[in-house]
């Protein structure tokens, strides 16, 4: 009896891990997807795209050296960002990145991105990007972004 108990255990164990496993591996592929077209939307111009990337009040903030080498902290909304990236500009917004880290707790996903960002052809800065993401009715969105901006040193 104890061994047929302990079968079935291990039994009910596993399927519960394999389908955490499926769910995490789910997750992680429609987080990239969101990331992914973040990232497009500012190359293409797209500001609907970009839109429906972010949750309702997102929060940008960046994290840049000033002329005498002290971090300032610069903040600004969603909404300013998607107006930057609507209005027509001559040069391709490019931003790449890498995803370095996802790390998923339930309906919040924290997401670590080495990036490089190019006008045009021309590079521009590095940093890194740390998203949040919420997870909604319509998918992950983002609800915070903070960032680092620099002009070397770059991590990827």
């Amino acid at each position: 009896m104890k061994k047929a108990f302990t079968i079935i255990a291990i039994l009910i164990f596993s399927k519960m891990s394999y389908a955490q496993n499926i769910q995490r591996a789910s997750d992680t592929a429609a987080i990239k997807q969101t990331m992914n077209n973040f990232v497009d939307a500012m190359r293409k111009g797209d500001s609907t795209l970009l839109r429906s990337t972010f949750s309702e009040g997102a929060i940008l903030q960046s994290i840049s050296k000033d002329k005498n080498g002290v971090a300032r902290l610069s903040t600004k909304t969603a909404n300013d960002l998607v107006k930057q990236v609507g209005t027509p500009h001559p040069q391709v917004l490019d931003e790449r990145i890498v995803f370095d880290a996802i790390k998923i707790d339930g309906d919040l996903a924290s997401v670590w991105t080495p990036y490089k960002f190019y006008r045009g052809d021309q590079f521009s800065h590095c940093g890194v990007n740390a998203f949040q993401l919420l997870r909604t009715a319509d998918g992950w969105k983002v609800i915070y972004v903070v960032y680092t901006v620099r002009n070397n040193d770059c991590i990827q």
